[in-house]
């Protein structure tokens, strides 16, 4: 009997049998999706494999939560999804993900393969070109046409998700191939080897030249340095120099938060803008030193810039420097190895226009940090520190958050302290709403044992309603706090402030106390007074929770709108 042929009592194996088989041998355990009707051939080959499946109601809540996955994990996140209107739904999904370079493969069904290229045959779902939908977003694309390619286009996609840096990629299978008899062997063994980004010898040996003899050096750590998990390289380079680090919104957790030379992350302040201005040598790490990052192209360095950066087109694109091509930690291990010793280097110096020797580092951070407590405790905003410190104190040490764009999260970026590495994650690199919930659905999926928080505002809880079900379903250690100010509360603030008054930003919403409860998810209103008891209690317990804070936040003043 052949090889290939289903025995007795056998279900048939078809091409959606390859595409779990070879995920399976690549090392996948877990994937996410939605399934649909293009698709059906590889939803019922799970059935047959051992993949773990999580499933949304929603695909780009499903990206989302693969997006968190692959982040958590610093592996690939497998995502199935059908064709047309499921695929594109992804789409704002793999945005953030390709921000954040998350290692999403998108892995979605075309229509029968007698349909594709445009023809307009007026299939169910059918695109003149649905690849072309992706190839602005994703880090590359990638087709099966027949049965024999999908072993290998899946270990393509694979290798390119998670080569240097990391990213999302979309493979799609027509309907008929998926279905189809699979007349190969079932795939056992399979090879995808990701690209490794080394740096060049003779750059790291004229960087470590540059910050050796750097009087004021400073380092700005983004998302590559956590997405490469070069944490310990980081400090390890940092306390070798005695330079102060910043962290960029996405690089919270790249540095110890209460570190002598900790400069935290407040990026939107124009003390920090002019304290990463004032180093005669400023290395950044894994950023682009893009709009936030930059106190909204505000900075103006006026010394030397190294810039490690993993993605060749954020190299120098904002600010000229001596670029190294590299993976964060490849290039922070390099440099942390070859820069000499700090007692080689000269007595530190004042800065441009200062008189006398520079405070040592530790002081000249100390007094950064209390100029920036200084401005904000100037605008009366009491209320948004406390609920801050409220959420900061219920969350256990080890347990990781998950934030929309909201006005507490983006005070979450400045503020928070996640006490821990790659311990918190948020929407801030492409902004799209509705990414909390999913968020932290994926987060528990990759790991059930610790307690994941999510934070939205009204505004973005309603793009993820949905997923109440999705952490019913799955008895997620989820809990959901939502901010119910009435509104998209951050809209309200940036039209009254530059208009005068607010447009289209008021909204009708449910009871989301009542709503949760009506999905078996147990949920309470609370207030900023009860903020840390009730979110203790929620997060202690077993299962989902929701929390609702009624309450309208305002945001701290901008300082890049005085340069």
């Amino acid at each position: 009997m052949s090889t290939t042929e289903p025995g007795p009592g056998q279900a048939k194996r078809t091409g959606g049998d390859l595409v779990v088989e070879s995920l399976t041998a690549l090392g996948a355990d877990t994937v996410f999706g939605l399934p649909g009707q293009h698709a059906l051939g590889v939803f019922d080959a799970l059935r047959r494999s051992a993949l773990r499946y999580v499933g949304l109601r929603v695909e780009n809540n499903a990206g989302f939560a693969a997006d968190a996955y692959a982040r958590a994990t610093h592996g690939v996140a497998p995502l199935l999804v059908s064709t047309g209107p499921g695929a594109l739904m992804t789409l704002a999904a793999l945005q953030e993900a390709a921000a954040g370079s998350a290692a999403v493969l998108a892995l979605g069904s075309q229509v029968p393969l007698a349909g594709m290229g445009g023809g307009r045959h007026g299939y169910l779902h059918e695109l003149t070109d649905q690849s072309a939908s992706f190839r602005g977003v994703v880090k590359s694309v990638h087709t099966a046409r027949t049965a024999s390619q999908i072993p290998s286009a899946v270990a393509a996609a694979w290798e390119s998700a998670l080569s240097t840096p990391h990213g999302p990629v979309w493979l799609e299978i027509p309907q008929d191939v998926l279905l189809a008899a699979a007349d190969v062997p079932p795939v056992t063994e399979l090879c995808a080897t990701p690209r490794e980004l080394l740096p060049r010898p003779e750059l790291i040996a004229a960087a470590a030249g540059r910050l050796t003899e750097a009087r004021r050096p400073v380092i700005l750590a983004g998302g590559g340095v956590v997405r490469a998990g070069a944490e310990a390289e980081l400090l390890a380079l940092a306390e070798r120099l005695r330079a102060p680090v910043a962290t960029t919104f996405g690089g919270k957790g790249a540095f110890p938060w209460e570190h002598p030379l900790s400069l935290q992350s407040w990026l939107e302040d124009r003390h920090t803008t002019a304290f990463l201005e004032d180093a005669d040598t400023l290395l950044v790490v894994g950023s682009g030193l893009g709009e936030l990052s930059s106190n909204y192209h505000t900075f103006r360095p006026r010394g030397r810039v190294v810039q490690i950066e993993a993605d060749l087109g954020k190299l120098e694109s904002n600010h000229a420097a001596l670029g190294i091509h590299a993976d964060a930690r490849a290039a922070l291990a390099a440099l942390v190895k070859e820069v000499g010793d700090v007692g080689e280097r000269a007595p530190r110096s004042a800065g441009p226009g200062q008189d006398g020797a520079a405070p040592a580092p530790e002081a000249a951070v100390s007094d950064l940090l209390a100029r920036v407590r200084d401005r904000i405790a100037g605008q009366q905003l009491d209320l948004e520190q406390q609920l801050l410190a409220s959420v900061r104190e219920a969350l256990p040490d080890d347990a990781v958050s998950c934030w929309d764009m909201t006005i507490l999260a983006y005070w979450a970026w400045s503020a928070f302290d996640p006490r821990g590495t790659n311990a918190l994650h948020s929407a801030q690199g492409a902004g799209g709403l509705g990414y909390g919930l999913p968020a932290a659905l994926g987060v528990a999926a990759a790991d059930p044992a610790r307690p994941v928080l999510a934070v939205s505002g009204d505004g973005g809880a309603m793009y993820s309603l949905a997923e109440l079900a999705t952490a019913r379903q799955y008895d997620a250690p989820v809990t959901w706090l939502i901010v119910d100010d009435g509104g998209y509360g951050i809209l309200r603030e940036y039209m009254t402030d530059t208009f005068g008054a607010a447009t289209a930003t008021e909204l009708t919403r449910p009871d989301f106390v009542a709503l949760a409860e009506s999905f078996g998810v147990p949920a309470v209103r609370t207030s900023p007074e009860r903020l840390r008891t009730d979110l203790t209690a929620a997060l202690a317990a077993p299962g989902p929770s929701v929390v609702v804070l009624p309450a309208r936040l305002r945001m701290f003043a901008p300082t890049h709108l005085d340069s």
